[in-house]
C-alpha cells in the first residue's frame, strides 16, 4: 500500500502565491516548496539583502517541519536559488547561522528572474521526520 500524500500550509508561514501547499509528507519523507524570504506577519520580504532572506526563508522551514514533525536537523537536501551569485558567501553566512554544524547535500543555482519583486533568492528542501 503506497502512502498517503498529506499537503499543508501551517499557520505562521508565508501564503503561497500559486496554487500550491508549502509541504508534503508521504511517510517519513517531506518536501518543502519553493520558499521565499516573506515575514508571515507582515506579508513583506524580511528584508532587501540576501542575508535577511536567507534568515527568513530558514525560519519558515523550521515552522513548516515543526508542523510535520521534523526539523533542521532532519534536511536531507536543500536546493537553493539564486539571482546574483555575488551574494553566495553573505548568504552562506545565514545559512550556517541557522543550520549550525548539520551540513545536508546542497545545490546552488543562479537564475535569471524569480516570481516575486524584491526576491534574491528561493529554497526548497527535502526531509524526514525525526521518527
Amino acid at each position: 500500500m503506497s502512502p498517503i500524500v498529506e499537503t499543508s500550509t501551517p499557520p505562521q508561514t508565508p501564503t503561497p502565491i500559486g496554487p500550491y501547499n508549502h509541504v508534503a509528507k508521504a511517510g517519513p519523507f517531506i518536501t518543502i516548496g519553493g520558499t521565499a524570504g516573506v515575514d508571515a506577519t507582515t506579508g513583506r520580504l524580511a528584508g532587501p539583502d540576501v542575508a535577511s532572506q536567507t534568515s527568513q526563508i530558514l525560519r519558515s522551514f523550521a515552522v513548516m517541519l515543526e508542523s510535520v514533525d521534523s526539523d533542521l536537523a532532519h534536511v536531507l537536501h536543500v536546493n537553493v536559488f539564486m539571482l546574483n551569485m555575488i551574494d553566495f558567501e553573505e548568504m552562506n553566512r545565514a545559512y550556517v547561522a541557522a543550520m549550525g554544524d548539520h551540513r545536508p547535500a546542497r545545490t546552488v543555482i543562479g537564475v535569471r528572474e524569480l516570481p516575486k519583486p524584491g526576491v534574491l533568492i528561493t529554497m526548497n528542501l527535502t526531509a524526514v521526520s525525526r521518527d
